[in-house]
């Protein structure tokens, strides 16, 4: 396939930043082809066309990752090894964000509510939650344990799919970057008009702060998911290989309990950053 020959889990390891690239052609390429094959229902079919795009590549990486698992021993050096791949994982997923905030601004209105008409919905449904009149603790407690919710949606489908959860994490790519480009269309004129910025500049200013706002609580929320789904899919690959019981596989249980430890506790930071530090600067 051609898309799938574009990078390799060795390639992706040693130079991460070219996943941002490829995460934006993927979710391109996949915007195109939904809304010109499957036009009504294109907000769906482009996330599921990005994500068949990087299926290929993500498997082939968690076959990679499992491998360490057998040969190295030490914990600390085996979390270092995996550092690569989310690093990866991570690129990939900024540059489907960047891709579908782009494309978000640059097709004509209609077409963009027809095209990420579920995205917008779906922010609308989350926006309603959050300004229900939660105290803080609560609204905490609320968004801590839906993240956590998704994180185990991203653990079972790795599980049961093998890269599944690049579903979850496209998805979540689409509605981030439908919710940055309409915070930049509805803040533009504001800030253009209020600030006296030439609209060159103040067009920038206002990408910068649509960024900022989604990344501060944002991306660690992805990079939790992604650690979830490394973590589900080193462990289906392994009960596919391995016995139940034998020494191997309980150095590999070891290592996804780690990864689910590891992303619970930053899920909890993001939650953190969401409720305390987000509300604050905007």
């Amino acid at each position: 396939m051609v898309l799938e020959s574009l990078s390799s889990p060795f390639r992706a390891e040693k130079s991460p930043w070219t996943l941002l690239g490829i995460g934006a052609l993927y979710a391109s390429v996949g915007l195109f082809l939904g809304l010109w094959i499957f036009e009504e229902y294109a907000g769906l079919v482009m996330v599921f066309l990005t994500t068949l795009a990087a299926m290929p590549l993500l498997y082939h990486t968690l076959k990679f990752e499992e491998q360490k698992d057998l040969v190295i021993s030490d914990e600390k050096t085996l979390l270092q090894e995996h550092v690569k791949a989310v690093s990866f994982y991570m690129c990939m997923f900024i540059g489907m964000v960047v891709a579908f905030t782009f494309w978000y601004l640059a097709l004509p209105g209609e077409t963009t509510n027809d095209v990420f008409r579920i995205q917008t919905q779906t922010i609308s449904h989350l926006n309603q939650q959050v300004t229900g009149g939660f105290a803080q603790m609560n609204l905490l407690s609320k968004i801590f344990l839906n993240n956590v919710k998704v994180m185990i949606f991203c653990l079972l489908f790795s599980f049961i799919y093998g890269s599944g959860a690049i579903f979850i994490i496209t998805w979540n790519a689409s509605v981030i970057g439908v919710a940055a480009g309409n915070f930049i269309r509805s803040h533009f004129a504001e800030f253009a008009q209020t600030l006296g910025y030439q609209k060159f500049a103040a067009y920038f200013y206002v990408v910068g702060l649509s960024w900022l706002r989604y990344s501060i609580h944002g991306f660690p929320e992805v990079l939790a998911y992604v650690i979830a789904g490394i973590a589900g899919g080193i462990l289906s690959v392994a009960l596919i290989r391995h016995d139940f019981g034998s020494h191997k596989f309980e150095r590999i249980l070891l290592d996804t309990s780690d990864l689910m430890l590891l992303s619970i506790f930053i899920l909890f930071i993001a939650a953190i950053l969401e409720v305390f530090v987000t509300p604050v600067f905007f």
